[in-house]
């Protein structure tokens, strides 16, 4: 499937109006509130998800902590760019089977040259990812983390993020060579189904069905275990450890993430209950 990049970009496509309730927790103590709420990274104008318990969420927080901070999300072009090429270029016609391939070309077709022969495998999986989501018309201007930005910038509440944007990218750079290939070779085979997948996926965001979006990180991320590890695992692991030191300050925080790392037994909610925490899913 062509979904890794999108699990990762959180990307999406509900109807345009969808009434969207994605799953949310609330992990708590005696003085500090923390709701973790899965995002979309981008979706179609008028997808309405900020109503109801998220609402009061937010008014609720002092603080808005995601991913990336405004800042580190403005420098990942930057970065990209400064990590991606190869040292050697290498063809496409090297590095896929025939049908990925020619799926590859299609996708590559629908907007023009990845330029993917100076790129290293997980630069060209990326810029896959992005094309996936124009073709299924999101804008990220849509997204989750672009209307928080505005609503707590609105409101002159801090926002901070749990990684930088180096931190990232370097996730993908640092994966063995073997890895990196047969992420791009699964995502290239993907591709013809990429945007019903998209759709398919952010329908279970929408309706907050932890189950099924468990069950496409599975099927995805599960045929390449270094990737499991190394971009959902052990990210989630570091995240449920700012969570328990944030625990030991009062306050209330809304912290969102991609809803890919929320669900499953390796999920953040998961892992801080696991953990001894009181965590509570409240839509």
């Amino acid at each position: 499937m062509a979904l890794l990049p999108c699990l990762l970009a959180g990307c999406g496509a509900p109807a345009p109006g969808t009434q969207a309730r994605p799953a949310m927790w609330l992990v708590e103590d005696s003085d500090t509130h923390i709701y973790v709420l899965g995002t979309m990274h981008a979706l179609p104008e008028g997808t309405d998800w900020d109503q109801g318990k998220v609402a009061a969420a937010i008014d609720a927080a002092d603080e808005l902590v995601m991913e990336l901070s405004p800042q580190e999300l403005a420098a990942a072009g930057r970065i990209f760019q400064a990590l991606a090429p190869r040292t050697q270029p290498l063809s496409m016609e090297k590095r896929l089977p025939p049908d990925a391939l020619a799926q590859y070309r299609a996708l590559e077709a629908s907007g023009g040259d990845f330029g993917g022969d100076a790129l290293d495998d997980w630069a060209v999986m990326v810029l896959m990812g992005q094309r996936v989501t124009q073709n299924a018309e999101l804008a990220s201007s849509e997204g989750v983390e672009s209307v928080l930005t505005a609503k707590f910038a609105g409101a002159d509440k801090p926002i901070a993020g749990l990684e930088t944007a180096k931190m990232q990218l370097t996730l993908f750079e640092t994966l063995d060579p073997q890895t990196q290939r047969a992420l791009l070779t699964r995502a290239a085979e993907g591709t013809g189904r990429a945007v019903q997948d998209v759709r398919a996926l952010t329908a279970s965001w929408a309706r907050g069905d932890v189950a099924a979006l468990e069950k496409v990180i599975n099927e995805d991320v599960d045929a390449v275990p270094a990737a499991r590890k190394a971009i959902l695992t052990d990210r989630n692991r570091r995240w449920s450890a700012w969570v328990h030191t944030r625990m030991e300050a009062p306050g209330t925080v809304l912290m969102a993430v991609g809803a890919g790392h929320l669900v499953g037994p390796d999920g953040v909610p998961a892992m801080l209950g696991a953990e001894g925490l009181a965590v509570t899913r409240v839509q």
